[in-house]
This record gives structure tokens, C-alpha cells and sequence, in this order.
């Protein structure tokens, strides 16, 4: 196991110890240099910025979980496989991804043996699919609409700054930003 970001082992640790949302993790956290140590046990972080670069082998990674949000397409994404890494993971929406997968939904179509790069789709597709699921299966679906409201995202401000989209310019908490979602695109992959 291994922890791949863009940041020190001593600001993750802090991060996994007090979290905002779930708050305080009821385990013993430090970190050293190179390493953040929970309950005792070491987890080796990097931060290396070209997953090709990626010494996953000398931990003994086998699957990776790319959500970093940078290399959704599966030709960024693959840079992971080789050495001891068989998989990746991809926890957004993707692009020539080997399958999109909601568990419950179309999990039972993923192949081991030829799916090496999987999009777990986003956090609406997975709220979505599987009501979809059973409304088609049960009534069946012709057609499909959805609304979403979705807290503030990475992607947004917190304050009032420069963003190429002008509505997620504004202030994400203090705001109703109206946006567009590729989860209806996405439930699509994952249903008949």
C-alpha cells in the first residue's frame, strides 16, 4: 500500500486525523518523513507527479485508485499499469475507459481478464443508476430527466475568484451555481 499526492506526509496525516466532515478518526496517527503511520502500521507516500513515474512495484501495488481527477482519459490513466500494477481504478467519469461500473447496477459486466482500467463513474451517476435500475426494470424507461443539487466541488471557490466557468466564479457556499453534470450520459453507459 501506498499514498500518491502532491503534498507532505505530515499534512496527510493531519488530514486523515481531523476531517471535517467525518470528523476525528478514532485511530493513532503520525507521520515520518516519507510515511504517514496509522495504528502502527507504515503506508509509504510519494508525490510524484507523472504516474509513469510511479514506483508502485516497490510496494507491491496491484491496484491503483487514480482520483486525483487528472488522468480520466484511459490513455493517462494506463500510465499506471506495468510492474506489479493490473488495474486502475478511475473514481470519476472517464473517457475510452475499458468499462464505467456502478456497483449494483452492471457490476456482474466487468471482466477481470479484459478490464483494466475502470471508471467508477461519479458520485451522481452512482446516486442515479441504480434508481434508473429498478424504475426500468420494473416500469420501464423511455426517457429520463434528472436535477441534481450537489454540494460544492474542488473545482469551486469558496470565495469570489477567477474560474473559466463565470458562474462557478462565485463564492460555492454562499451561492446556487447552476450547472451541467454528464451523469444522464453516464447512467447510459451503465444501463441496457
Amino acid at each position: 500500500v501506498a499514498i500518491n499526492d502532491l503534498t507532505d506526509a505530515k499534512t496527510l496525516a493531519h488530514l486523515l486525523k481531523y476531517d471535517t466532515v467525518h470528523g476525528t478518526l478514532n485511530a493513532e496517527v503520525s507521520a515520518n518523513e516519507n510515511s504517514i503511520v496509522v495504528n502502527g502500521k507504515e503506508i509509504k507516500v510519494i508525490a510524484e507527479r507523472d504516474p509513469a513515474q510511479l514506483p508502485w512495484s516497490d510496494y507491491g501495488v496491484e491496484v491503483v485508485v487514480e482520483s486525483t481527477g487528472r488522468f480520466t482519459k484511459k490513455s493517462d490513466a494506463e500510465k499506471h499499469l506495468g510492474g506489479s500494477v493490473k488495474k486502475v481504478i478511475i473514481s470519476a467519469p472517464a473517457s475510452d475507459e475499458d468499462i464505467t461500473v456502478v456497483m449494483g447496477v452492471n457490476h456482474e459486466q466487468y471482466d477481470a481478464a479484459s478490464h483494466n482500467v475502470v471508471s467508477n463513474a461519479s458520485c451522481t451517476t452512482n446516486c442515479l443508476a441504480p434508481f434508473a435500475k429498478v424504475l426500468n426494470e420494473k416500469f420501464g424507461v423511455k426517457r429520463g430527466m434528472m436535477t441534481t443539487i450537489h454540494s460544492y466541488t474542488n473545482d469551486q471557490q469558496i470565495l469570489d475568484l477567477p474560474h473559466k466557468d463565470l458562474r462557478r466564479a462565485r463564492a460555492a457556499a454562499e451561492n446556487m451555481i447552476p450547472t451541467s453534470t454528464g451523469a444522464a450520459k453516464a447512467v447510459a453507459l451503465v444501463l441496457p
